[in-house]
């Protein structure tokens, strides 16, 4: 009696799947990427250029509660008060305690450049421009870490990502085209010749795991506070910001009036 068995599939076909697998999986981690990018620079700017206006709010919000509370005496108005004072009152000592590595709104940019190997220049834009987007797509297709297996090219890639990264959250599309020059000049190993049966079997299982994982981290950037706003604002990003100024800047005109009429007795 023969035993019928499963066909396998061909090492050529495995091959296709591979290729056509890690093609799938830069071009959606490049996606991911650059919206983590985007979310990060939407953060940075929205605390450099609203977070004065936030600060003017909240002592706004405490001035008011103040005037309140004078005007009634109410226990309940006069405890309020201390809370919206307590919110806008710097904490004592931090600075001093830290040698003026801590600013009143949080640590300095060239201490936390230091630390996270960020650049201490905020981003012109949320989004980059459409040159270095180009130049950062074309640079991360052809040097992106998941093309090999090879530790050593693998970590010379992740290295040299890492700059490319930085370079298209500054928006420098200078600083893209050198690291395009940089990449063009120095060893171009072809990617790692594809391994047969089982091997192939491995990656396609190892390609398959990181996109569930970059699934999850797109998940928890969408999910977020910024990244929910963005995702509003997907065509323009840069004009989100615009629209929330003008909107503190409302609030900020009523609260003046409020406590001006509490002032006047009104």
């Amino acid at each position: 009696m023969s035993t019928q068995h499963e066909p396998q599939p061909s090492t050529e076909r495995l091959e296709q799947a591979v290729r056509a697998a890690e093609t799938a999986l830069i071009e959606y981690e490049i996606a991911v990427e650059t919206f983590r990018i985007e979310v990060e620079n939407f953060s940075r700017l929205h605390q450099q250029r609203l977070g004065p206006v936030y600060q003017r709010l909240d002592e706004l919000d405490a001035e008011i509660a103040e005037a309140v509370a004078a005007r009634t005496g109410d226990p309940d108005d006069v405890r309020k008060a201390r809370q919206a004072r307590a919110a806008v009152a710097p904490m004592p000592g931090v600075d001093e305690l830290l040698g003026g590595w801590l600013q009143s709104e949080g640590m300095s940019p060239e201490a936390h450049a230091m630390l996270t190997d960020a650049s201490v220049t905020p981003p012109q834009r949320v989004r980059p421009s459409e040159e270095a987007r180009r130049r950062y797509r074309e640079l991360m297709r052809k040097a992106h870490p998941d093309l090999v297996t090879d530790e050593a090219e693998r970590a010379r890639r992740e290295e040299f990502v890492v700059r490319v990264n930085r370079a298209y959250a500054d928006g420098d599309e200078d600083a893209l085209a050198a690291l395009a020059e940089e990449w063009a000049a120095g060893p171009r190993p072809e990617p790692d010749p594809l391994t047969r049966g089982e091997e192939l079997y491995a990656r396609l299982e190892w390609l398959a795991a990181r996109k569930e994982w970059l699934s999850q981290v797109a998940a928890d950037l969408e999910n977020s506070a910024i990244g929910s706003m963005l995702k509003l604002a997907d065509d323009d990003p840069d004009g989100l910001l615009a629209q929330i100024s003008e909107q503190l800047a409302t609030q900020v005109r009523e609260r003046e009036a409020r406590l001006a009429d509490l002032r006047a007795g009104r």
